[in-house]
């Protein structure tokens, strides 16, 4: 079992290999829980890095029953699909 000290400014330092197995880097927040046995430090949550969405929303056409295409095809239409997006004013 690891130890550290408390500092005179109330800081804890955690063991180098605990950050790293937990893979908790600086600045990462943790709520402090008083237990029985003791000070649990618990990682908040963080923030969710994308807006929930639907299903359909993330596969869009994976329901496509029309003819298929090739990469070509579809490389093709997003390039035509970027092409005039960047024809049009810039948006204010």
């Amino acid at each position: 079992m690891e130890s550290t000290k408390l500092s005179s400014k109330g800081q804890v330092i955690l063991p180098a290999a605990i950050r790293t197995a937990r893979r908790w880097t600086p600045g990462t927040e943790f709520a402090v829980l008083e237990t029985a046995d003791g000070v649990l430090l618990k990682p908040k949550a963080s923030p969710k890095p994308f807006a929930q969405t639907r299903l359909d929303d993330v596969f869009g056409m994976a329901d496509y029953s029309g003819p298929v295409r090739s990469l070509e095809d579809m490389e093709n239409a997003v390039l035509h699909e970027a092409t005039k997006r960047s024809q049009r004013s810039p948006r204010r």
